[in-house]
C-alpha cells in the first residue's frame, strides 16, 4: 500500500518516467489481487501518467488497454470512472492512426462502453465521465470501419435515442462553453450521430469512409432502424429549442443585441449548435436513405412542417440546411411530398427567400423578413466569441478560427435552383398556389369582413346573427374536418383577423380605451357572444377534446407558437459580486450597476444642473425612485409658501418616503437583495437606505399616544426590522383613510414631479432602468454589445419638470359617465356585459403591433377563454333571450348545460417554457429583471401560462427570490429551527405561543404583531411541547374552522346545515356546512347590530381573516375554509352580477334569473306594442301573476334588510318586478357586503398587496389557498410514499395500510391526514408536493404489537406504525389515533 502510495505521488510529477518505466503494467498485473481501497490508489497512479501521455514515439501503454476493458465492469463507480479517463486519454493520443484504433477495438471496449451508457445499467458514472465516453465512441467511428460496425450491430441507436430524450433547454442555458472538451452530452451525442452517417465529399473522402457507406448500402435494415430510433428525437429536440428562442445574451460573456423590427432576435447559445446539429444529422439521413425507405421513415414526423418551422430562422447555416434536406426529400419522392410542402407553406417561404418584399406581414406573416442575417458586423462578432457553425461538428479541431463556408448567394442559389425545377410555374399564381382548404378559409373570412361592414338596420340584427352563425359553423366543420388544417394555412387564411374584428365589433384594434355609445357596444358584443358561446358550448355528445372550441384553441396554439418571437434573455457570465448602487438609495447590493450622468434638459430653468458626473444606478430601482433621489438635489426654486430652498431641501430630505408610488410592485424587489454582509454602512445612511424602499413595500400608519401618526416601514424580504419616523397627523389623515382600505398604499398626490427621458425617449414610469435600456437596445439598429459593456457604459438621463396637471378621480368620473351616458332601465344589462369593455380596453403587450398577426391571436385566446369562463352567463343569456322573444315557452327550459373545456387547454406550452427559463436565469432577482412581455403577458394573458409556472412568478413578484426559493424548502428545515435562528434564505423565523382555547384571540394578537413582517411565522401551544411545521398548520386549521363557526355574523346563514357530525372530532361541531361554499352575509347600510352581533365585530371578523390568508399563502400553509366561488372572485377583484348568485345559493339565483325572463319578455312585448291577454299570461311566474307572490321590499332571508323605501316599492309587482330584481342583486353582491370585502382586502394588504393574486382563476387560487383534495391511486401512494426502517412497498402492514387508507370515507382521509401533516389537506401538487416526503417507519416495542397506537412526528411527516398482526387491527388503531389523537402535541 506505501509503494503504491508513493508511486501514485511520483506519477504526478513525473508521469513520463513512469510510463517509460513499465509502472502501467506493474500497477495492473496485481490490481485485482488488492483491496478497493489499494485498487482505487492503483488506478489513480494510471490516471496520472495517461493524462501526459507523449504525443509522438513509442506506444508502451498499448498493451495496458485488454486490462483497463476488464475493468470497466467493476462495480465500483470511482474505479470504473478512473479507468474510463485512462481511455478516453488512450484515445485522444491514439485517434490519428486507424491501426491503432482498430487496436483499440478489438478488447470488447465498445461493448463495454455502451453497456455502461445504458441509462439502464447498474454502473453510473458522473456527467464529465459520461460525455468523455461518447466523446471516446466518436473518435473510434470516426477512424476505424470495425468500431462503426460494432456500434450499428450493438444498436447503438436505441441507446443515444433514450440520451437524446433527456435533452432539456437548460443544457444550453448553463454552459458558458460550447465547443471546447466540456461540451454537453447532446452535443457530444449528436458528432458520433454525425460519424455514424458518413457522406464523401470528395477529395476529402479515404477509404474508411467508403467502406462505411459500402456497408450501410449493403444493410438498409440497420440504416432503417437507425432512422427510425434517431428522427422523431431530432425532431423533438430542434422543436424544443424554436419554442424557447434564445435571445440576446451570448456565451463567453458577450450577447448580441440584433433586432431590427422586434421579431428579429437573434437565436444564440449551446442550443444553436444543437440545432444545427440535428438538421445534419437528417440532412445526412435524408441523403443516405433510398426512396422507398425515405417514405417509411418520414412517416414517423411531419417533416415539411417541421421544416417550414426551420425557415422562420434566422441563420444561414440552419437555412441552407433546411434547404438541402428540402431538395433531397423534392428529388427522391416528388410526387409524394410536393402537395405536403405547399400545405405545410415549405414552398411559400423559400419564395419568401427570394422575394422577401413579396411577402408582407398580411399575406404571408409567418415568413416575413425571413432572409437570412449576412451582415458584416454580425460576422465579425460571431468570429471573435465561437467558431463557425460550419466547423461545429468536426471531430479535429483547427487551431485557427477558419472561414465561413457559405457566402450572401449560397442560400439564394439553392432556394431559386429548388423553385425552378420543383415547382411548377403556375403555383407563383397567388391563386392557383393554394390548396383548396387554404382557398375555403379565405373565403369565409371574406365573409365575416362583408358581415362587418354590412349596415345594420332594425330588421337585419337576428340575419346577421343567423349569417355569423352559420360562417362560424362552415369553419368549424373545416377546421375539424378529415383533411387535415395546416398551422400555414390557418395562419394565412386571415380567418383569426376576421373573427376578432367581428366578435369585438373593431374595439380591440382602438388605441382609446373608452368607447362612445359603450350601451350600443355592449349590446352588439353580448349578442355576438352568445352566438359564439351557443356553437362552441352546446356540443354535448363529443368529447372535449374533439368539441369546436377546443379544436379552435388548439389551431390558435399552433399558430401562435409559429409566430410569436417573444426573447427570453439569459445572463450568461452573471456572476454575484458587491457593488454599491448610490442610486436611489445608497446601498449594497449583490448585482451590477448601471452608470449614469444625469443631465438637465435643454431650456430648462426651473431645476438646476445635478452637481455630480457619473453615479451607480440599481438596475431594478424605477423612475420614481430615481426621482426621489435627484429632486432633492436639483429643486432650486422657491416653494408657494415661501420657504427657503433650504427650508423645502431639509422638508423634502426627511420625508424620503413620501415619493409617488404607482410603478409596478417588481420594482421594489432588489430592495431585499442586500448583502447581509454588508454592515459597514453609517447608522444615519442605513435609517435613509431603509426609509427610501421602492415602492412595492407598504407603508403603514397606526396612532401613537401622544395624538401623533407613527408612520413605519414593511420590513424588507430579508425580514430587517422596519424603521419608524413621527410626523404631523395634518400631513398624513387622507393618507391614512387611503391606507386603510388599498392595497396600493399611493399617495394622494401620486403626479410624478419630473419627466426623465434615455437618449430622448421618455423613461415609462412603470419599469426599471434594465426594462427601459433593455428594450432601447432591442429595439436599436444592429447594436452588438457586451455583457460587460452593459455595465460599463455611461447612460445619459436628461431630466425635466413635469407639467402640472390636475387629475379627475377615476372613479368619480366613471360614475358621471355611467349616469350620463346609459339610463336606468338598462344598467343591469351593462354591469352583466361589462367584462367585455374591460376585456377590449386592456393592453396585451406593448412590444406587440397591433396590426401583428400574433396580437390578433392572443387576442383571440384571451376572448374564447373569457368566453369559456363566462360560459355560465352567456348561454344563460341567450337562453332568457330566446324566452323574451318566445322561442322558449317554459322557465324550466332556462336551464343550461355548459360544457366548458379545461383551463389548462388555453396554456401556451411554449410561452410558459420561455417564462420558465427566464425565472431560472440568476440575474432574475426580481420582476423587474424580467423582459417586459413577461410581466405584461402575465398580467393581461394569465392563462397561456400553467399555474405552477405563475405560482412561481406570483412568488418572486410578490415576495422575491428569497421566498421563492424557501418556499421549496421551508417545510422541511422547519423541524430544525429555532426562534431567533434565520433560514439560509435570510428569513427568520418567529415562534407564537397560542392558547388552543383562545384561538381566534390568540390569531388577532399574533396578527397584530406580525402581519406586516416577512418573516416566518410558527406556532407553539400553551403547556404542548410540540412546536414547527405540524404544531403551525394545525393552528391554521383551527382558525380556519374558528371562522366557519355561527354566530359570528360573517356568511349567509344556512340553518339546515348546521351540524355535528360524528365522522369528526368534537371541536369542529357547530360549523357552518355549505356545499357551495361560504359567502359574506349582506349587512343593511342602516343597520350597526343584528341578534347581538355588532357589525363593528363583523369587520375586524373580516380584517383578521385577510390577514390570517395573506399570511397562510406568504408562508405556504394550507388552511381548511370553503369559500365559495363567488368570493374567490371578489378577492381577485372581478365583478360579480346575476349570474353569479347560482354558484353559492343556486335557488335564489334560479328564481332572480326566472324573474329577469319575465322582465326581459315584458319588454320585448312593449317594444312591439303587442296587447294581447294571452300574452300577457306568459308573464307570469309558473302560473302565478307576480301580485300574487306577495314579495316585499325585503332582502329574501333578511326580513330586516328593507331594499327600498320608495313609495312604489312596497309590494312586488310586474312593473317593478325589474326594481326589485336590481335591488335584490344589489344588496346581495355590492352594497350589502362591500364594506366587509373592503375589510377583508385591507387585513390582506398589510401581509402583501391582494393585486398579486389577480393572475389567478378562482379554483387556482382555492388550490394555492386550501391545497389538493384528490383521491390517491395505490400506485401514488407507493410512488409518493416513503418506507425506512424495517418497513419495505411489500412488507405486509403497508400493503395492509395503503389498502384502507384507500377504503377510508373522506372524512376519515382528511383525520388521517391532519393527524400526520397537521392538516386535513395535502399542499398544492397533492401528495407528490408533500414536503418531507410522507414516511413510514416500524415502531418498536417492548410489548405485543397490537396494544400498541401508532404516533406521528407531524414536523417530518412522519408515521411510526407497529407491524400489527391483521388489517382489522391495524384499521381500529388508526381510527383510534386519528380520532383521539387530535389536539395536542407531545413526545412520541
Amino acid at each position: 500500500m506505501q509503494c503504491l502510495q508513493a508511486l501514485e505521488k511520483i506519477s504526478r510529477d513525473q508521469p513520463l518516467a513512469c510510463l517509460q518505466a513499465g509502472a502501467i503494467m506493474a500497477v495492473l498485473n496485481f490490481v485485482e489481487f488488492f483491496s478497493i481501497s489499494v485498487q482505487r490508489v492503483a488506478l489513480s497512479t494510471v490516471v496520472n501518467i495517461c493524462k501526459k501521455l507523449p504525443s509522438e514515439g513509442p506506444a508502451p501503454f498499448v498493451e495496458a488497454i485488454p486490462k483497463l476493458c476488464d475493468l470497466l465492469q467493476h462495480e465500483d463507480q470511482q474505479l470504473v470512472e478512473s479507468v474510463a479517463t485512462c481511455l478516453i486519454k488512450i484515445s485522444e493520443r491514439m485517434c490519428q492512426s486507424s491501426e491503432m484504433l482498430e487496436e483499440l477495438c478489438k478488447h470488447e471496449l465498445i461493448n463495454q462502453v455502451t453497456h455502461i451508457m445504458n441509462l439502464n445499467s447498474r454502473t453510473t458514472v458522473s456527467q464529465p465521465i459520461y460525455n468523455g465516453l461518447i466523446g471516446l465512441l466518436v473518435k473510434l467511428s470516426s477512424g476505424s470501419f470495425v468500431a462503426f460496425r460494432t456500434l450499428y450491430e450493438l444498436n447503438i441507436s436505441s441507446t443515444l435515442k433514450d440520451v437524446l430524450s433527456t435533452y432539456d433547454l437548460s443544457h444550453g442555458m448553463s454552459s458558458p462553453h460550447l465547443v471546447d472538451g466540456n461540451c454537453n452530452q447532446v452535443h457530444e451525442v449528436l458528432k458520433l450521430l454525425n460519424e455514424l452517417l458518413p457522406t464523401s465529399a470528395g477529395d476529402e473522402s479515404n477509404q474508411v469512409v467508403l467502406d462505411k457507406e459500402l456497408f450501410l448500402a449493403d444493410h438498409p435494415d440497420l440504416l432503417q432502424k437507425f432512422g427510425m430510433d434517431i428522427l422523431p428525437m431530432l425532431i423533438q429536440v430542434s422543436s424544443l429549442i424554436f419554442t424557447v428562442e434564445i435571445a440576446v445574451f451570448c456565451p463567453f460573456n458577450s450577447f448580441i443585441l440584433h433586432a431590427s423590427p422586434i421579431a428579429q432576435v437573434v437565436n444564440s447559445g449551446a442550443n444553436i449548435y444543437v440545432c444545427y446539429g440535428c438538421l445534419s444529422v437528417i440532412s445526412k439521413l435524408v441523403f443516405l436513405s433510398k426512396s422507398d425507405m425515405l417514405v417509411e421513415l418520414l412517416k414517423t414526423a411531419n417533416i415539411p412542417s417541421f421544416l417550414a418551422g426551420v425557415f422562420t430562422r434566422k441563420d444561414q447555416h440552419l437555412l441552407m440546411l433546411a434547404l438541402q434536406i428540402a431538395e433531397m426529400i423534392l428529388q427522391k419522392l416528388s410526387d409524394v411530398f410536393l402537395s405536403s410542402f405547399i400545405k405545410e407553406g415549405v414552398f411559400f417561404a423559400i419564395d419568401a427567400l427570394l422575394m422577401p418584399e413579396k411577402c408582407s406581414q398580411v399575406m404571408l406573416p409567418v415568413f416575413s423578413g425571413i432572409q437570412p442575417s449576412f451582415g458584416s458586423s454580425q460576422k465579425s462578432s460571431a468570429s471573435e466569441v465561437q467558431q463557425c457553425l460550419c466547423y461545429a461538428f468536426d471531430t479535429v479541431a483547427s487551431s485557427s478560427v477558419p472561414p465561413c463556408k457559405l457566402d450572401n448567394d449560397t442560400v439564394c442559389n439553392l432556394a431559386k435552383h429548388i423553385k425552378t425545377n420543383y415547382f411548377a410555374p403556375e403555383l407563383f399564381d397567388s391563386e392557383k398556389g393554394m390548396t383548396v382548404i387554404l382557398q375555403n378559409l379565405k373565403t369565409f373570412s371574406a365573409a365575416l369582413c362583408n358581415l362587418i361592414n354590412m349596415p345594420v338596420g332594425d330588421d337585419t340584427p337576428v340575419q346577421h346573427e343567423e349569417k355569423f352563425y352559420s360562417i362560424l359553423h362552415q369553419i368549424i366543420l373545416k377546421l375539424n374536418g378529415r383533411e387535415p388544417v395546416s398551422t400555414f394555412e390557418f395562419i394565412e387564411s386571415g380567418i383569426v383577423k376576421s373573427l376578432m374584428h367581428y366578435l369585438s365589433n373593431g374595439l380591440y384594434l382602438r388605441d382609446n380605451e373608452e368607447f362612445n355609445g359603450i350601451y350600443d357596444h355592449l349590446l352588439v358584443l353580448g349578442k355576438r357572444f352568445e352566438v359564439f358561446a351557443k356553437l362552441f358550448l352546446s356540443y354535448s355528445d363529443i368529447p372535449i377534446e374533439d368539441s369546436p372550441l377546443s379544436v379552435l384553441i388548439q389551431k390558435l396554439q399552433s399558430a401562435l407558437s409559429s409566430l410569436e418571437n417573444f426573447p427570453v434573455i439569459p445572463s450568461h457570465g452573471f456572476r454575484q459580486k458587491n457593488s454599491f448602487a448610490t442610486v436611489p438609495n445608497g446601498r449594497c447590493v449583490m448585482y451590477p450597476c448601471f452608470r449614469v450622468r444625469f443631465v438637465r434638459g435643454e431650456g430648462e430653468t426651473y431645476l438646476s444642473d445635478y452637481p455630480e458626473d457619473v453615479l451607480t444606478v440599481d438596475p431594478f430601482s424605477s423612475s420614481d425612485a430615481i426621482e426621489g433621489y435627484l429632486w432633492p438635489k436639483i429643486f432650486t426654486k422657491r416653494t408657494e409658501n415661501g420657504e427657503s430652498d433650504a427650508e423645502a431641501l431639509e422638508q423634502m430630505e426627511s420625508l424620503p418616503i413620501l415619493l409617488p408610488s404607482n410603478a409596478n410592485s417588481s420594482q421594489g424587489e432588489s430592495s431585499g437583495f442586500v448583502d447581509s454582509k454588508s454592515t459597514d454602512l453609517p447608522e444615519m445612511q442605513e435609517d435613509e437606505a431603509n426609509l427610501s424602499q421602492f415602492a412595492s413595500e407598504q407603508v403603514r400608519f397606526r396612532e401613537s399616544k401622544s395624538g401623533e401618526t407613527t408612520m413605519s416601514l414593511d420590513e424588507t424580504n430579508m425580514g430587517s426590522a422596519g424603521q419608524e419616523r413621527q410626523f404631523p397627523t395634518e400631513s398624513t389623515t387622507k393618507l391614512k383613510s387611503q391606507c386603510s382600505a388599498s392595497g396600493d398604499n399611493d399617495l394622494e398626490d401620486s403626479s410624478p414631479r419630473l419627466l426623465l427621458y434615455l437618449e430622448g425617449r421618455q423613461l415609462d414610469r412603470t419599469l426599471t432602468l434594465y426594462q427601459v435600456i433593455l428594450q432601447q437596445l432591442l429595439n436599436s439598429e444592429n447594436e452588438f454589445i457586451t455583457w460587460a459593456k452593459l455595465w460599463s457604459r455611461v447612460y445619459t438621463v436628461t431630466y425635466k419638470k413635469a407639467v402640472e396637471s390636475k387629475q379627475d378621480d377615476p372613479q368619480k368620473h366613471t360614475c358621471l359617465q355611467r349616469k350620463s351616458s346609459i339610463s336606468d332601465k338598462i344598467i343591469a344589462y351593462v354591469q352583466n356585459m361589462a367584462f367585455f369593455s374591460g376585456m377590449f380596453a386592456c393592453k396585451l403587450a406593448s412590444v406587440l403591433d397591433k396590426s401583428s398577426p400574433t396580437y390578433d391571436i392572443l387576442f383571440l385566446l384571451k376572448c374564447l377563454e373569457s368566453i369559456n369562463k363566462c360560459s355560465f352567463h352567456l348561454m344563460s343569456c341567450e337562453r332568457i333571450r330566446a324566452f323574451a322573444e318566445g322561442g322558449i315557452d317554459n322557465l324550466d327550459n332556462l336551464k343550461v348545460m355548459v360544457h366548458s373545456v379545461p383551463q389548462n387547454e388555453f396554456v401556451s406550452s411554449r410561452l410558459t417554457e420561455k417564462l420558465e427559463q427566464q425565472m431560472r436565469d440568476t440575474f432574475t432577482l426580481s420582476t423587474g429583471g424580467m423582459p417586459l412581455w413577461c410581466n405584461e403577458l402575465i398580467a393581461s394573458c394569465p392563462f397561456l401560462f400553467s399555474f405552477e409556472a405563475r405560482s412561481r412568478y406570483f412568488r418572486l413578484a410578490a415576495f422575491g427570490p428569497r421566498r421563492l426559493q424557501l418556499h421549496a424548502t421551508s417545510r422541511s428545515n422547519s423541524a430544525a429551527s429555532n426562534d431567533r435562528q434565520p433560514t439560509a434564505g435570510g428569513l427568520p423565523r418567529k415562534k407564537f405561543l397560542v392558547w388552543r382555547d383562545r384561538i381566534l384571540d390568540s390569531a388577532t394578537r399574533m396578527m397584530d404583531l406580525h402581519a406586516r413582517h416577512k418573516g416566518l411565522l410558527e406556532v407553539e401551544y400553551n403547556e404542548e411541547v410540540g412546536t414547527g411545521l405540524g404544531p403551525t398548520l394545525e393552528f391554521y386549521t383551527l382558525v380556519s374552522h374558528e371562522f366557519q363557526k355561527s354566530g359570528l355574523g360573517m356568511w349567509r346563514e344556512d340553518h339546515s346545515s348546521f351540524i355535528t357530525s360524528k365522522t369528526l372530532p368534537v371541536s369542529d361541531s357547530g360549523i357552518l356546512r355549505n356545499p357551495f361554499g361560504l359567502f359574506p352575509c349582506p349587512w343593511s347600510p342602516t343597520s350597526d347590530s343584528y341578534n347581538g352581533i355588532q357589525f363593528s365585530e363583523v369587520l375586524k371578523f373580516f380584517v383578521l381573516l385577510g390577514q390570517i390568508v395573506a399570511k397562510a399563502i406568504q408562508d405556504g400553509r394550507v388552511l381548511d375554509v370553503p369559500f365559495s366561488k363567488a368570493f374567490y372572485k371578489l378577492i381577485l377583484g372581478q365583478d360579480l352580477s346575476l349570474y353569479d348568485i347560482q354558484s353559492f345559493d343556486p335557488e335564489l339565483g334560479r328564481t332572480l334569473l326566472e324573474f329577469q325572463a319575465i322582465v326581459n319578455r315584458k319588454m320585448h312585448l312593449e317594444s312591439i306594442c303587442v296587447e294581447n291577454s294571452t300574452l300577457k299570461l306568459d308573464l307570469c311566474f309558473r302560473n302565478t301573476r307576480i301580485e300574487d307572490l306577495y314579495l316585499d321590499f325585503t332582502l329574501p332571508g333578511y326580513p330586516d334588510y328593507v331594499l327600498s323605501s320608495e313609495c312604489n316599492h312596497k309590494m312586488v309587482n310586474l312593473s317593478n318586478l325589474e326594481d326589485y330584481i336590481e335591488l335584490v342583486v344589489d344588496a346581495t353582491m355590492h352594497t350589502g357586503i362591500a364594506r366587509q370585502v373592503e375589510a377583508f382586502k385591507s387585513g390582506f394588504n398589510q401581509v402583501f398587496a391582494i393585486k398579486h393574486l389577480h393572475i389567478f382563476t378562482e379554483e387556482e387560487l382555492e388550490r394555492l389557498l386550501c391545497g389538493e383534495c384528490d383521491f390517491w391511486a395505490f400506485n401514488e401512494l407507493l410512488e409518493h410514499i416513503k418506507f425506512d426502517h424495517g418497513y419495505t412497498a411489500s412488507s405486509p402492514p403497508i400493503i395492509n395500510l395503503l389498502e384502507i387508507i384507500q377504503e377510508f370515507e373522506y372524512a376519515q382521509r382528511r383525520a388521517f391526514l391532519q393527524f400526520v401533516t397537521g392538516a386535513p389537506r395535502l399542499p398544492p401538487g397533492g401528495l407528490a408536493s408533500l414536503n418531507p416526503k410522507l414516511t413510514i417507519v416500524r415502531k418498536h416495542s417492548s410489548n405485543c404489537a397490537d396494544t400498541e397506537l401508532p404516533s406521528v412526528m407531524t414536523c417530518a411527516n412522519y408515521l411510526k406504525l407497529p407491524p400489527y398482526s391483521s388489517k382489522e387491527r391495524m384499521k381500529e388503531k388508526l381510527l383510534y389515533a386519528i380520532t383521539e389523537g387530535q389536539g395536542s402535541f407531545h413526545l412520541s
